[in-house]
């Protein structure tokens, strides 16, 4: 069982739902990919918090995905935004990340077009247990001792209540396990609220498509 390593992977397969065979309650689900690459590379060292800006960091990028590598090349260049403004963009990074797993053997992905017009894409998991297994960790960091929560499922809670995924947390999760949820946000540095920030704005504005 091959588990993906970083957390855009972990959250976009966490985002998918086995019994329907497809992505659903993902409307905020780039938002929260983009977020999850940041979180990544604020984990690896490879960018620090600048007050309200992310700074790149010397130091090798073994192993990145496609859309942790971009970012950072991209904040790397110099270029001086907010978090909230790297996490709101335009743009669709959940096919970044569908590729690149896609291209690692860890997902299959069938695309063609409705009506010879609308390009669509199924996704299929080859391995199901990579889910349950990726499952399994944020049930252990809702409820197991908080001193032995892995820092990725932490964060990855954190994250999927900061866009209210609720194909990865469900709302009556995030309500029952609210004071839980704020212990896990804070490995995720200024991230979390960026995230939820950005959604809002985005919601708000009837950007989320």
């Amino acid at each position: 069982m091959d588990v993906p390593t970083t957390l855009p992977e972990k959250l976009y397969l966490l985002a998918y739902d086995p019994e329907r065979g497809r992505h659903t309650g993902t409307l905020n689900l780039d938002p929260a990919l983009r977020a999850a690459a940041l979180t990544e590379l604020l984990h690896r060292g490879l960018i620090r918090d600048d007050g309200r800006h992310p700074v790149g960091v010397d130091g090798a990028a073994d192993g990145l995905d496609p859309l942790s590598a971009r970012l950072l090349e991209q904040i790397r260049q110099g270029r001086r935004r907010s978090w909230k403004s790297w996490i709101g963009r335009q743009g669709f990074p959940s096919h970044m990340v569908r590729d690149g797993l896609a291209a690692d053997g860890r997902i299959r992905v069938e695309k063609r077009r409705v009506l010879g017009i609308f390009p669509v894409a199924r996704v299929t998991l080859p391995e199901p247990r990579v889910h349950k297994a990726l499952a399994s960790g944020i049930t252990s960091a809702l409820k197991g001792p908080l001193s032995r929560v892995d820092r990725a499922d932490a964060a990855l809670v954190a994250l999927a209540d900061g866009a209210r995924l609720g194909s990865v947390l469900t709302w009556r999760r995030r309500r029952e396990f609210r004071a839980r949820i704020d212990k896990l946000a804070p490995v995720t540095g200024p991230i979390r609220r960026a995230l939820r920030r950005a959604v809002d704005a985005r919601n708000s504005d009837g950007g989320a498509g």
